[in-house]
């Protein structure tokens, strides 16, 4: 973390009254992208990044409404119940007294449909900010409520698998959704590197297409899984982590939406990476790696499969952030 951020948000419960501007009237905030799912983990795990990150400015308004700006002129919805940053403020608002609203002013560089978050990092960093300047009101696991309801917007369905990490930082495991229950996971010092075929793969779509039912014996095989890479997190081990970094149940069903996966995860899990596999819904690829020049080299072979495909990609060599979304002082 540099030097001009700070965290923000204790742990703990939200305060008695906001303290609405004691911290300024506008804020400006770095929300970071995030893998989802982790493998394993559909829909109750995922990791905060360090790379890349939207931009934005939260600002308190003196009237009970939502007002979303394109700084980029990048194509978002200006109706805050359909966009991803302003569904939760309008949830958030809701639940406040007097006259408060936020103007939300967004440079996207997470690309929609990228997989790595993009529809959270927007959601994250809204209610973050302006929770920031009401001194702090609301804990952490109501943000993560809130900030739900724009992944409702994107995808249809309010999960919490990017939303969490990218509030609370590191690695989180969502328990429940009803009740809400958020544990974070000590996570190791691991490399991560991305390639972001430019193709998009709406999560709505990745969603439709999976099965409703699911073997007993994997399910039985997916919870050993989980199991086995939380405990890999937490002792550190990285041949447990990447044993269990394995999908029986997601993986072979949205795979096929992703040009050169299977040939992706096959040779970078050669060059050294402990393994990874779809982030999210697609059509970004994660690996992990135990140091940089494993995570730089798996890169590489990223991007000869794609070069060789002939299709253009992005590619990120990063680490895990553990702190999450952050202000950026003025």
């Amino acid at each position: 973390m540099n030097e001009n951020q700070h965290t923000i948000l204790a742990q703990g419960e939200k305060n008695n009254t906001p303290v609405v501007g004691a911290k300024g009237k506008l804020v400006k905030i770095l929300a970071p992208a995030t893998v989802a799912n982790l493998v394993c983990g559909f829909d109750v795990l995922g990791l905060c990044l360090h790379e890349p990150n939207d931009l934005m400015e939260i600002e308190l308004l003196e009237e009970k409404k939502i007002v979303i700006v394109s700084a980029d002129g990048y194509p978002l919805p200006l109706d805050p119940a359909q966009n991803t940053a302003g569904a939760p403020l309008v949830e958030m608002i809701s639940e406040l007294p007097g006259n408060i609203g936020f103007k939300v002013t967004i440079h996207k560089k997470i690309k929609p449909g990228s997989g790595i978050g993009s529809s959270a990092a927007s959601a994250a960093g809204a209610v973050v900010g302006a929770n920031y300047l009401l001194g702090d009101f609301f804990s952490k696991q109501d943000l993560v409520r809130f900030a739900m309801f724009g992944e409702k917007v994107a995808s249809g369905v309010k999960h919490a698998d990017n939303i969490a990490p990218c509030i609370y930082g590191g690695i989180t495991l969502i328990r429940s959704i009803h009740p809400l229950d958020i544990v974070p996971i000590p996570a190791p010092e691991l490399y991560v590197t991305i390639v972001h075929p430019q193709i998009e793969v709406r999560t709505s779509d990745a969603r439709q297409i999976l099965r409703k039912e699911v073997l007993l014996k994997d399910a039985i095989k997916q919870w050993g899984n989980i199991a086995g890479l939380v405990a890999g997190f937490i002792q550190k081990d990285l041949a447990l982590i990447g044993r269990s970094l394995e999908d029986v149940i997601i993986e072979p069903v949205r795979s096929i939406l992703i040009p050169g996966f299977d040939e992706v995860k096959l040779k970078c899990k050669e060059a050294g990476a402990l393994g990874g596999g779809i982030s999210g819904s697609g059509p970004s690829i994660f690996m992990l790696s135990k140091d940089e020049p494993t995570a730089i080299a798996v890169e590489g072979v990223m991007k000869e499969i794609y070069n060789r495909i002939g299709l253009a990609y992005h590619t990120y060599v990063t680490t895990i952030n553990q702190t999450g979304v952050t202000v950026i002082d003025n």
